[in-house]
């Protein structure tokens, strides 16, 4: 039994809608009472913040350690979908996230992949049925059926797809969404498919089409996708529909903040302050059912003190009544865990990335900063015995992505955006099926690159053609095993080294990461070839050359 515990302060009442003068009684890890005083401490105790989508797995760091960073910036609890880990391992790599997990106070809400593999045009590590849904969907420990990205199979009737969310429907869970750019009339044929939520929104227009559809809308900033500034205004016309997510957030990106960097953002604009605080804390605990606590008498005492509404600087965290950071540092310990994994790709040679030139016009990714949607454009090819070469003063550079599930040759493409002027950078975080992706100047580096992860089975790295920096991520190949602040030093400095070798993308693995997420158009490329995202079909390398 913990000792009984006593805060003042100005109480925020999401529920009433309120803020007034009073203190919280906490025993035995739950809010015992909460009593309104004529006289309080000059500080603001709110609910603990929630992030209402995130893959935990795009911080590199496991449940356990992205707690350890995450409860410093007021956070508690996470709606989070395991997609990366399942791609690799299938109900043992969710399985292995709730383990982990609960080795943390901090409160973790899994859901059920929906999506494994994302597409059939790629080569994941797993697959997760409808009859695995079932099983995952009827226990206490997952939430929601995650993101459902297969939009294309809701809309036109995929037999399988619909068993999912017959199913979730069945366990009375939420669906959450992820359907970029539909037009009016197919929001509403994906909203009548029982999904309610969506975080791929770029435009207000966009968004309230969904809303209208009876969606609520995730509004997402995170490290590649920042969507803040163009959805912000629907806090102020529609904040019972809204939540704050970060998606994918990078570990230096976390240690310098979380949802709460959205909460003083949306402050300092001038939004309500209780549509605010609502937004990342009650929407989404009324939404997904969490068992995370919002200050009132019986509820789990998940309390986050901060001095003030507008700067918003978090002074103090707790789970459970537990004190666990307090003025920038956490108190939560480092566990060790086991770290499984499934990679058994072979390294390559120097000859096996050369492309062959085709005629016609070569079909290139356009990547954008901050963006996961990619643009197609067409150029001609430099050619230099039959084979085509990098374009490093047009910025049009070769890219590629290789099985790491089992031998086998890679797949090419061209992408543009990135800028580099030497060197070459390797991840194995590429979603959705998190296979081997390289973009390099020249062939020797990509090489060096590829086949130093290959030997590490799993990680980021990067050259300049002199020296190389690798991180490892022995876990399934999307996390480290090490102290989640060591890792974020480790992968800014990484980083930093890659935004070196030229361009102006603010993270260039983050962006990397995406050039393989089939289900964002407009082309992207797989471990099995260059695809078209509008026709959801694979394309030539050429405009004119056959598939």
């Amino acid at each position: 039994m913990k000792n009984p515990l006593t805060i003042t302060g100005q109480i925020v009442d999401v529920v009433a809608g309120k803020i007034y003068p009073g203190k919280i009684e906490i025993e035995n890890e739950k809010i015992s009472s909460v009593t309104p005083c004529d006289i309080a401490d000059n500080q603001y105790i709110l609910p603990g913040l929630i992030d209402a989508h995130v893959h935990i797995e795009s911080s590199m760091l496991v449940p356990a350690e992205f707690a350890r960073l995450a409860v410093v910036h007021g956070t508690t609890s996470t709606v989070s979908d395991p997609h990366e880990i399942a791609n690799v391992l299938g109900i043992a790599g969710v399985d292995f996230m709730i383990k982990n997990g609960n080795l943390s106070p901090f409160k973790f809400h899994f859901g059920a992949p929906s999506c494994v593999p994302a597409t059939g045009f790629e080569s994941a590590g797993a697959v997760i049925n409808a009859s695995q849904i079932d099983e995952l969907l009827k226990r206490d420990d997952i939430f929601y059926l995650s993101e459902m990205m297969n939009f294309p199979g809701v809309i036109f009737g995929d037999e399988e797809v619909h068993q999912k969310l017959a199913l979730a429907k069945h366990y009375n869970k939420p669906v959450d969404g992820h359907a970029p750019g539909l037009d009016s009339g197919n929001i509403n044929k994906y909203a009548a498919a029982g999904i309610t939520t969506d975080h791929e929104c770029t435009t207000i227009a966009e968004a309230n089409d969904k809303i209208n559809a009876g969606m609520h809308i995730l509004i997402r900033e995170g490290s590649a996708a920042r969507n803040f500034e163009a959805l912000i205004p629907l806090l102020g016309s529609h904040p019972e529909k809204v939540m704050f997510c970060s998606d994918d957030k990078h570990p230096d990106d976390l240690v310098a903040g979380h949802i709460n960097l959205l909460v003083k953002r949306a402050m300092k604009a001038g939004f309500n302050a209780m549509d605010v605080i609502r937004a990342c804390t009650l929407n989404p605990v009324l939404h997904y059912k969490l068992s995370s606590g919002l200050l009132q008498t019986g509820d789990a005492a998940d309390i986050v003190i901060v001095d003030n509404l507008t700067d918003f600087n978090i002074q103090k965290t707790y789970i459970d009544g537990t004190l666990v950071a307090a003025k920038g540092k956490t108190m939560l310990e480092s566990f060790s865990y086991e770290s499984p994994n499934r990679f058994l790709a072979q390294p390559i040679q120097k000859s096996d990335l050369e492309v062959k030139a085709k005629n016609g016009k070569l079909q290139v990714i356009r990547a954008f900063d901050g963006d996961l949607v990619t643009k197609k454009i067409l150029v001609d090819p430099i050619i230099l015995d039959g084979k085509v070469e990098n374009d490093l003063q047009n910025d049009i550079l070769k890219i590629t992505v290789i099985n790491r599930y089992e031998p086998s040759k890679p797949a090419f493409a061209f992408i543009n955006g990135f800028g580099f002027k030497n060197g070459a950078m390797a991840s194995t975080v590429a979603h959705d099926s998190h296979n081997i992706i390289c973009v390099g100047t020249n062939d020797d580096d990509m090489v060096l690159v590829i086949n130093s992860l290959i030997a590490q089975k799993g990680g980021i790295a990067v050259t300049d053609g002199q020296n190389l920096d690798i991180l490892p991520l022995p876990v399934a190949g999307l996390m480290a095993d090490t102290d989640g602040y060591e890792v974020a030093k480790k992968y800014e400095l990484i980083n930093k080294k890659a935004i070196e070798l030229g361009g102006s993308l603010k993270a260039p693995f983050m962006t990397l990461s995406f050039m393989a997420l089939l289900v964002i158009p407009e082309l992207k490329l797989s471990d099995k070839g260059l695809f078209d995202g509008t026709k959801f079909s694979f394309t030539g390398l050429f405009e004119s050359a056959a598939v």
